[in-house]
């Protein structure tokens, strides 16, 4: 925010109004394959380098166990696998650590890129055509420059009965 977004008025509270309302909203950008993410960066609580989390028996394939993160027990669920992808665990490979429907949950992405501020124009509704992602879970696309984020709604995501987590 520069000096010149700064209006004065002759009230405090018109001034904390007037910075509430952002003219766009920020995502935490990441890479799955190919393809770029951007999620809420509310949601986000932490951003961790991949660690082996300890495994759960009979957890479905996509959850890679669970770590002890300052005495919160926190499932790991690999969001590449979810989405049909492969990925490898190497120095790139991270966990994005996300407080989501009152739940800690970490999900592994190949890496983080970013956070980005989009505008209203710079967000565009979501395509109807088949995907390999259930459309329920993407809340438009990000076009900033030649940059194409699929942005999404990881609450619905994480609440979906499809994770198990929340419910």
């Amino acid at each position: 925010m520069s000096s010149t977004d700064l209006v004065p008025t002759s009230s405090g509270a018109q001034a904390v109004q007037a910075l509430a309302r952002p003219e766009g909203r920020q995502f935490l950008t990441f890479r799955i394959g190919e393809e770029e993410y951007g999620l809420d960066i509310l949601r986000v609580q932490e951003i961790r380098s991949y660690e082996p989390p300890t495994r759960v028996a009979n957890a479905p394939h996509f959850v890679k166990g669970v770590v002890n993160l300052r005495g919160v027990i926190v499932p790991i669920l690999d969001l590449r696998l979810r989405l049909g992808q492969t990925g490898e665990y190497n120095a790139f490979t991270v966990v994005i650590v996300l407080n989501v429907a009152g739940r800690v949950v970490g999900i592994v992405v190949d890496s983080v890129s970013d956070v980005l501020e989009l505008g209203v124009d710079e967000i565009k509704p979501r395509p109807e055509v088949p995907a390999a992602m259930d459309a329920r879970f993407i809340t438009g696309l990000g076009k900033l420059g030649e940059r194409m984020l699929i942005l999404l709604d990881i609450e619905a995501m994480i609440k979906s009965p499809d994770f198990g987590l929340v419910d």
